[in-house]
């Protein structure tokens, strides 16, 4: 049972990759079974945190302002604190934490250049970081968000 779970979690999830506002019915009927089995799992792959639907926004396309990545080497006896400080910044959307050359990968979207020179200010600022290398998104060429998805 556990398998046909996992079977039934990854077609809900690929489907609702696909078309996020896919109503329960529909993706009962293309997978063949009952819409309260689609609402169970989909509850439950909520509330575990295994995924969350959202709307994604191309900000190059929607609004002006500055997006970009920045990439941070950290002393290692302080990579938890590091981390704290950077989950309190605002303008970051995505932190991620590696291992590697780089120890945190960050994404930003501010509004003006001015906010983005405040941004890497405070970023150098933190206790625990040693380097900070910063470059700016000029287009997209692939962002689909559509992770585990063959073919993609």
């Amino acid at each position: 049972m556990a398998n046909q779970n996992k079977d039934v979690d990854y077609e809900i999830t690929r489907l609702l990759q696909q078309n996020g506002r896919i109503p329960n019915t529909e993706i009962a009927k293309k997978l063949n079974v009952s819409e309260a089995t689609v609402r169970n799992r989909l509850q439950k792959l909520l509330k575990e945190k295994q995924m969350q639907v959202v709307a994604i926004v191309n900000p190059l396309n929607s609004r002006a302002g500055i997006l970009g990545n920045v990439k941070i080497k950290a002393d290692n006896a302080k990579l938890d604190q590091v981390g704290e400080a950077l989950e309190s910044l605002a303008g970051l959307w995505y932190i991620a934490q590696l291992s590697g050359a780089t120890d945190f990968d960050l994404e930003f979207f501010v509004d003006s250049q001015k906010e983005f020179g405040k941004l890497i200010n405070q970023i150098n600022k933190i206790e625990g970081v040693i380097k900070v290398e910063t470059s700016l998104t000029v287009r997209f060429l692939k962002n689909n968000w559509r992770f585990g998805i063959p073919g993609n």
